[in-house]
């Protein structure tokens, strides 16, 4: 029931943006990113980002750009559009030599037929720290700006978090801030969906900051 209750607050907030919003943040739990057409794994059942991805297109938006943060690569949102034209994947996460999901979230993965080039992988050492994860963020920007995208949909997994239990990151909760001032100037019409975030405590501040940083961005 979670996870179909979070599939449809994609669809709404997709409608939404679609409707005249600059942004809507879904508070989506279970999360969705390492879902695919037939297969589930990372506490993911539906694929909340890919959804309100298809939503978008289906609204007449005609390229949408997904942008995933979270700290495990969207193994399922690349097996999704890995060869269409018309979405972009980018994901900035752990290296998947040494993190889940291990098989999958390679910089050498960019698509294949027409969506050759609309896959780009940042993957990063354990103990990243803010400044390097910033400047990768940089560079996942400026492919979404070279997309053409009429939309952005976030994978906004909150792992980074120098506090997570199961990640390796080292963001703290100020640098979140940044990150939602750092979205809003992609300029684009946003869906930002919820993914991982395991230090409990501080979820609720982080994800909070992301959308402070983005109204001020």
């Amino acid at each position: 029931a979670a996870a179909k209750a979070s599939a449809d607050a994609a669809v709404s907030a997709a409608a939404l943006v679609e409707g005249g919003a600059r942004a809507v943040f879904c508070a989506t739990r279970p999360p969705g990113h390492h879902a695919g057409a037939d297969f589930m794994g990372g506490y993911c059942f539906l694929n909340n980002a890919a959804i309100a991805a298809c939503a978008l297109r289906a609204r007449g938006c005609a390229r949408v750009a997904v942008l995933d943060v979270d700290y495990h690569h969207g193994n399922g949102t690349q097996a999704l559009f890995y060869d269409r034209a018309d979405v972009l994947v980018a994901s900035i996460h752990g290296d998947p030599r040494t993190e889940y999901p291990f098989y999958s979230g390679y910089a050498d993965e960019t698509g294949e037929g027409a969506g050759l080039g609309c896959n780009r992988n940042l993957p990063l050492p354990a103990g990243t720290e803010a400044a390097a994860w910033f400047a990768a963020l940089d560079s996942a920007a400026a492919t979404v700006r070279r997309f053409g995208a009429d939309a952005l949909v976030v994978s906004l997994g909150l792992d980074t978090f120098a506090g997570d239990p199961i990640s390796k990151f080292r963001l703290q909760s100020d640098d979140y801030l940044r990150l939602g001032a750092e979205l809003a100037r992609l300029g684009l019409p946003a869906v930002l969906i919820l993914e991982g975030g395991y230090a409990t405590a501080e979820l609720g501040l982080n994800a909070a900051n992301v959308i402070d940083g983005f109204e001020s961005g």
